[in-house]
C-alpha cells in the first residue's frame, strides 16, 4: 500500500512545527472569532486526520465552549482550530500553502462587506530604489518553509 504524501509546516519562529499526511476540505472561515485568532478578514483552515506534532508543541486557547485554538507560544502563529469534530490547521502555517487551496467560504453573516471587492483594489508594481535597498537589507529570523533538524541555526565557529 503507497504511503500518503507528507505535508509540514509550522510557526513563523520554527519552535512548533507539523505533519500531517491526510487532509479534508480546506475552507476559508468567516466567522468573528477566526477573524481575531488570525488578526485578518477570515481563517483559512483545513482539515487535518492525523496531524502529529514534531517540534515542539502548541499552547491552546479555549475560544468557546466548543472549540479550542492553537497557537505558538514563543511567536505567536496560530496554527490549529480544534473542536469534537477533530483538527483544523491554518492554511499559512503549511511550507507549501498551495496544498490547501481554499474550496469553500463558511459563516458568511460575519464576512467584511469590503471582502468581495479586495482583488479589484489597485496594484503598485512601482518601486523606488529607497525601498528596493531597504528590502536587499533585510535578514530573516523566519523559519525556512521545510523541516530542519535544529533551529534556530547554530553559529558557525
Amino acid at each position: 500500500m503507497p504511503q500518503a504524501e507528507a505535508h509540514t509546516g509550522g510557526c513563523q519562529c520554527g519552535a512548533v512545527r507539523f505533519r500531517v499526511t491526510r487532509l479534508g476540505r480546506p475552507s476559508i472561515c468567516h466567522c468573528r472569532m477566526c477573524q481575531k485568532a488570525f488578526g485578518g478578514f477570515f481563517g483559512p483552515l483545513v482539515t487535518a486526520h492525523n496531524a502529529v506534532w514534531t517540534r515542539g508543541e502548541p499552547k491552546w486557547f479555549q475560544s468557546s465552549n466548543a472549540a479550542r485554538r492553537a497557537f505558538c507560544g514563543e511567536c505567536g502563529t496560530p496554527l490549529a482550530y480544534e473542536t469534537r469534530f477533530g483538527l483544523e490547521l491554518a492554511i499559512g502555517a503549511f511550507d507549501d500553502p498551495k496544498v490547501a487551496a481554499p474550496e469553500i467560504q463558511v459563516n458568511l453573516t460575519d464576512r467584511q462587506p469590503f471582502f468581495a471587492g479586495l482583488s479589484t483594489l489597485p496594484e503598485r508594481h512601482d518601486v523606488s530604489d529607497e525601498w528596493r535597498d531597504f528590502m536587499a537589507g533585510i535578514h530573516s529570523n523566519q523559519h525556512p518553509d521545510h523541516d530542519t533538524n535544529d533551529w534556530p541555526p547554530r553559529e558557525k565557529t
